[in-house]
């Protein structure tokens, strides 16, 4: 008798596209990614790198391929040992606090946006951020892909705020946040900014992002020298935050889906149209372009010896240095005849360029 064609091959992991181990074709089977994203591990993308580490096992066996179908109903898949289960997807709109944290993981123990759905007994994050110090509308949900499609910059959902500032920034101010100013990101620029309102030296506007970078609002008004006293969310999309009280929250209506889920296949669609449209902005600026950032310009051609640059911009200006008589000559041929000259150093302190062929030997000099 002759052993297995592949020893290897014997069942340690789960690697073969197509089913896992007992499992038909029924109604209910799903791609393995789809499942975790279902069970609210993450977006698809997000679960098939959680697959990729080793840390989900359907029977027991650890999983390599993110494609294989699987049947909840019948088999066991398991995240970090803890058995997962098909949940009824779930959205809600929270009008988040000041103070409450975004992330899921905090080792300072601080209040944290799924605290405060510890009743829903659901797997849930939330849909991009707001920062510790911002309040209003936040979308948490369970549905990775759709949360991972609401916060993508492609997909252009914009998002509507009310700020306060302080003092009154003038038109021109507001101007520059709508052409954009640059970070060490890339361009951050709102899609529109107008005045709502006025309370003693301060002032509100109501600002609209097409995507959102950390801190964003606070950044730009802080470089157009107005400190932001207090943010808040008002807008997501369509969704409207209303007079929902702070730390309330509620389950999305249909209608509200069915909309959200309508402008997300319109703008799947249509790509943007620059960075007005909800684009990714992180494009570096052109030198010259407006709002680009100040510094030293290099000279066309740095990267290169000045002497081998040949242009004016690496060469600016040109010093002729007069020779000592028992410095070496330089013959037709362009090479040296004679030695070294005895005086060392130059006055600079820099060492000359090659001459040119049939010319005096001149000091060249950088001034950038």
């Amino acid at each position: 008798m002759t052993g297995p064609r592949n020893p290897r091959k014997n069942k340690t992991s789960i690697s073969k596209k197509g089913t896992a181990p007992a499992g038909g074709e029924t109604p209910t089977e799903f791609r393995l990614q789809k499942f975790l994203a279902s069970a609210g591990l993450g977006s698809r993308r997000q679960c098939e790198e959680l697959i990729r580490t080793g840390r989900v096992t359907v029977d027991g066996l650890p999983v390599e391929n993110p494609g294989i179908n699987v049947n909840p109903l019948k088999q066991v898949v398991e995240y970090d040992g803890e058995r997962l289960k098909p949940e009824r997807l779930k959205y809600f709109v929270l009008n988040k606090p000041k103070g409450v944290l975004c992330t899921n993981h905090d080792p300072a123990g601080r209040t944290r946006v799924i605290d405060l759905f510890a009743k829903e007994r659901v797997r849930l994050f939330p849909v991009g951020r707001l920062d510790e110090d911002s309040e209003g509308l936040l979308i948490v949900t369970n549905d990775g892909d759709l949360a991972n499609q609401l916060a993508h910059p492609r997909y252009r959902i914009y998002r509507t705020y009310r700020v306060q500032v302080a003092g009154f920034p003038t038109n021109e101010k507001l101007q520059q946040l709508r052409d954009g100013i640059f970070f060490r990101e890339g361009k951050f620029q709102v899609i529109s900014a107008k005045f709502a309102g006025k309370q003693g030296k301060s002032a509100f506007l109501e600002i609209v992002l097409g995507q959102g970078h950390n801190r964003e609002i606070r950044r730009l008004f802080a470089r157009i020298g107005h400190k932001v006293m207090s943010l808040q969310r008002i807008a997501f999309g369509p969704i409207r935050l209303g007079k929902q009280k702070v730390g309330q929250y509620r389950e999305l209506t249909r209608n509200e889906l069915e909309e959200l889920r309508s402008i997300l296949e319109r703008n799947k669609k249509t790509p943007p149209k620059g960075p007005r449209s909800g684009g990714s902005g992180n494009s570096s600026p052109k030198r010259g372009s407006k709002g680009a950032p100040k510094g030293r310009r290099k000279p066309e051609g740095s990267g290169r010896k000045p002497e081998m640059a040949g242009s004016e911009e690496a060469t600016p200006q040109k010093k002729r240095i007069r020779r000592p008589n028992n410095s070496p000559t330089v013959g037709a041929s362009g090479g040296k005849s004679g030695g070294r000259p005895s005086g060392g150093k130059s006055r600079s302190g820099y060492g000359s360029s090659k001459p040119a062929a049939g010319k005096k030997k001149t000091k060249t000099y950088d001034f950038h």
